[in-house]
């Protein structure tokens, strides 16, 4: 028997996370690690008092073939993904999410929403599984350091 490494075993939590999510277009999970013990979890999808896309039956942006990462003022899940979600509950909980890691199952990337959330809550590090399996590890004080704005107009 093959004992998880850590990473891999708080990355298999964030999965099942995931499972919990209303989103009918990518079920994302979330965990917030502090010294190997779980601060705080989240998932995606509609936020508190409001019908989530499971309880509709439809997700408007599909109903709409709004482009994924455009447009997402006309998501449900707006402002509630799963990284802000756990970021929330670690905050309404009273737990401290500084120095801490949050792994991340079902994006391909973080949106900078998200990536803002992150870096203001002092989460230090970033693992992130993507839909096709691969692993990535990110720092945000090393690897968020240049705003949008700034990308698009560098001339480099």
């Amino acid at each position: 028997m093959k004992r998880p490494t850590w990473d891999e075993y708080f990355i298999n939590i964030a999965e099942m996370i995931a499972m919990r999510s209303s989103c009918l277009r990518r079920q994302v999970g979330a965990v917030i690690v502090k010294n190997k013990d779980i601060v705080s979890t989240g998932y995606n999808g509609a936020p508190q008092y409001q019908k989530n896309c499971l309880e509709i039956g439809f997700c408007y942006r599909d109903l709409h073939n709004i482009t994924s990462g455009t447009q997402l003022e006309r998501c449900r899940a707006v402002g509630s993904h799963a990284e802000s979600n756990a970021i929330a509950l670690a905050a309404r909980n009273g737990h401290s999410t500084s120095n801490s890691t949050i792994y991340i199952h079902g994006h391909e990337f973080v949106c900078y929403q998200c990536k803002a959330q992150i870096a203001n809550a002092n989460i230090k590090r970033v693992v992130l599984k993507k839909p096709n399996g691969k692993i990535e590890e990110l720092v945000p004080e090393r690897d968020w350091t240049v705003h949008p704005i700034d990308e698009e107009n560098c001339s480099c």
